[in-house]
């Protein structure tokens, strides 16, 4: 079983977008009982709330359904506990990196690193911008989605790995279950 926590700061718009697109993947590739996700904040603004609605919009015009998540704060079991976890950007991943043990440091990286055909290393915070904001997010999570899930079956068949990703699957992901 492979673990995956996808992370942005108050796990309202950006981590339960890339939850709800992977596991839409998952379900697609009939591995959702080899890999196991999650999503959480590094700030606990909104601990126990729903998506934000315009979120859940914008997944629910591609067809994923975000309306059970609740958001959670990340914990420090979870550093333990998550093979891979996957920040939105930068600041969050430095949150990470202060909280997480150094020797558990491989673990850690961004989300955008699987990404094909998006150069920007962080999916942009939408919160506070307008509607088309989330649309842009959704685009930049389903690619790099894909190219994480991508990495993910070349792992569990044993291939090596093709996606910008693939120095991070390998150190991240190359243990046994």
């Amino acid at each position: 079983m492979i673990k995956v926590l996808f992370v942005c700061m108050g796990n309202i718009c950006r981590s339960p977008t890339a939850e709800g697109v992977f596991r839409h993947l998952l379900r697609q590739k009939n591995l959702e009982d080899k890999v196991e996700v999650d999503s959480a904040g590094t700030h606990g603004y909104h601990v126990g709330e729903a998506p934000d609605q315009r979120t859940q919009r914008a997944a629910a015009s591609r067809s994923y359904d975000l309306s059970d998540m609740r958001a959670r704060k990340v914990a420090a079991q979870d550093l333990d506990y998550f093979d891979l976890i996957l920040a939105m950007d930068q600041n969050n991943l430095d949150a990470l990196k202060r909280i997480c043990p150094p020797e558990k440091h491989e673990r850690l990286g961004l989300f955008m690193s699987y990404s094909k055909n998006f150069d920007d290393d962080e999916v942009p915070d939408p919160y506070y911008g307008l509607g088309h904001g989330f649309d842009l997010v959704l685009d930049m999570i389903e690619d790099a989605a894909s190219g994480l899930l991508e990495g993910i079956e070349q792992q569990l068949h044993g291939k090596a790995g093709e996606t910008r990703g693939e120095d991070q699957l390998g150190a991240k992901l190359d243990r046994p279950a």
